[in-house]
């Protein structure tokens, strides 16, 4: 179990029209100029957007993996630690922080390709 910085960004290549930019002690992640989580390489700690709702109940459930990061409106970012999650579920909650960036065409579009999502069922 565990996942590498690097393994970390080339999952981020399976989402549609995913820059990585650079700021400092942390890398940005940002889908149409809009961001979605955050790397810092340093810790090997990964922050993610997530509802509320998720943010709490990954924190309760699991703080040895999940931390609070902070609150901003409706969503709660939740910090990851890459090396106590397993990949699969580490791609689910990043695509998850993906989708509730991403404007819902594109997000449409990934779920349809994917067979995930509403157009699934």
């Amino acid at each position: 179990m565990g996942v590498s910085v690097d393994e970390f960004l080339e999952m981020l290549d399976r989402l549609p029209e995913v820059k990585v930019g650079h700021g400092g002690e942390w890398v940005g992640l940002k889908v149409r100029g809009k961001g979605f989580g955050y790397l810092w390489e340093a810790t090997e700690t990964v922050g993610l957007k997530a509802t509320l709702e998720e943010q709490i109940a990954l924190v309760a459930e699991r703080p040895e993996v999940f931390e609070v990061q902070f609150t901003a409106g409706r969503f709660g970012w939740v910090v990851v630690h890459l090396d106590r999650i397993d990949p699969e579920e580490l791609f689910e909650l990043v695509a998850e922080a993906w989708c509730l960036t991403a404007p819902k065409r594109l997000v449409a579009e990934f779920e349809a390709a994917h067979q995930i999502g509403p157009q699934a069922l």
